[in-house]
């Protein structure tokens, strides 16, 4: 692992409180499906995330690319992926992020059957 990179946590319960922190951060992500709105993210990240209203730490963790971060201030991987698109990173890509291995090590680990928790 990288010095200084956090791991994802085990998992992320999606409920109401995590979806009503994670709202404008996802809202932004998604608002990446259109090419108008991938043209001005790429022109001006930071103002583009204050466009959505997010929180200082949101708008940090979008702009640095800490997807780790994402996750955590709220954001549901199906959103953040979006922007992972954008970067020409794959779901691998995230996948070792999130757990501390390369992307083919991650995809590697995947193919024979996925990681044991104990």
């Amino acid at each position: 692992m990288a010095e200084g990179k956090r791991l994802a946590q085990a998992n992320y319960v999606f409920d109401g409180a995590h979806s009503r922190r994670g709202y404008a951060l996802n809202r932004m992500c998604a608002s990446l499906t259109d090419a108008a709105n991938r043209e001005r993210f790429g022109s001006d990240e930071a103002a583009y995330c204050d466009a959505y209203g997010l929180t200082p730490e949101q708008k940090r963790a979008i702009v640095e690319r800490d997807w780790t971060g994402m996750l955590d201030l709220g954001g549901s991987i199906f959103y953040t992926f979006k922007l992972a698109v954008l970067d020409k990173l794959s779901m691998q890509h995230l996948g070792g992020v999130f757990t501390g291995m390369t992307a083919e090590e991650f995809a590697a680990t995947m193919r024979a059957g996925g990681r044991c928790f104990g």
